[in-house]
């Protein structure tokens, strides 16, 4: 497949994860137990059948604890769509690579250029526009966006854990092992939760299969096999555009509307992520 065709694919498959969480109807930890274990019930007889299992001790671990990180990112995510919109809750869940750069500045140490920074903070002007400095002044925080940003940060950890062990193993062994991890974490939790696991009716069934199937396996798949040909700024930047087409989709499956400084501070918000990535690909051009 055309690698760029590949990417749009998938962006259009993770669009709907939003849509899909909220018309299940079903329990949030629930649902994305379901979402990440049907997909690795597809994946899993076709990495044993071409034996794509073999993997080394550290990266066994390396994808097994991005699994459980995946796999909590995923749940607390899913809580954040049942309390906001699945627009504001896609936008401050995608807020993982401005988190990325400040957790490389405070714990790794690593210089961040003048891009990032600026990105940032366009990103928190935008976040103060969206949520409205007056409730920031009094502490009055939405429950749901306090999920939604503690998904961005777990997204952000997981991509740091997992950074670079695609070069050592395959992504189907890489997806096999770590959407394993993610399965059993969520299942003990739904277990410890006594969560209701089987009696749903069948359109929520078909919504979970739809998480399953299109938004994980075939979205997640296509993601991964454009990076291995386009630049990964690049990606990351278009990666973006899932929270302008989640928009739409809540609009014309949910009826959400946003008010006028959620447009505006959401605008603001892609714009210094976007500006955030810009800073990573001058560098890559210096280095090349």
């Amino acid at each position: 497949m055309n690698p760029k065709a590949s990417l749009i694919i998938g962006i259009f498959c993770i669009s709907f994860s939003p849509i899909f969480v909220k018309l299940a109807v079903a329990p949030p930890i629930t649902s994305a137990f379901y979402r990440i274990f049907l997909a690795w019930l597809v994946l899993a007889p076709y990495c044993i059948y071409k034996g794509k299992l073999k993997i080394g001790y550290q990266e066994l671990l390396i994808a097994l604890l991005g699994g459980v990180i995946f796999g909590a990112d995923i749940a607390i995510w899913n809580l954040s769509l049942l309390k906001i919109s699945a627009t504001i809750s896609t936008l401050v869940a995608n807020l993982a690579p401005v988190w990325v750069g400040l957790l490389s500045f405070l714990i790794l140490r690593k210089r961040s250029g003048v891009l990032f920074w600026a990105g940032t903070w366009i990103a928190i002007l935008g976040m103060i526009i969206l949520v409205g400095y007056q409730h920031i002044l009094h502490l009055q925080f939405n429950i749901g966006l306090v999920y939604a940003l503690i998904a961005s940060l777990l997204y952000a950890l997981y991509i740091m854990i997992t950074k670079g062990i695609l070069r050592k193993i395959s992504t189907l062994t890489f997806m096999f092992y770590n959407m394993l991890g993610a399965s059993v974490f969520l299942l003990l939790i739904c277990r410890y939760q006594d969560n209701e696991m089987l009696h749903f009716s069948t359109s929520t069934w078909l919504y979970l299969l739809g998480m399953g199937m299109i938004c994980q396996l075939v979205g997640w798949i296509t993601i991964n096999y454009s990076l291995n040909y386009l630049d990964a700024t690049k990606v990351s930047i278009a990666l973006l555009s899932q929270t302008v087409i989640a928009g739409f989709w809540a609009m014309l499956f949910l009826n959400e509307r946003l008010e006028f400084k959620e447009i505006a501070g959401s605008v603001i918000v892609l714009a210094g992520i976007a500006v955030t990535f810009l800073k990573r690909n001058r560098t890559n051009k210096i280095i090349n």
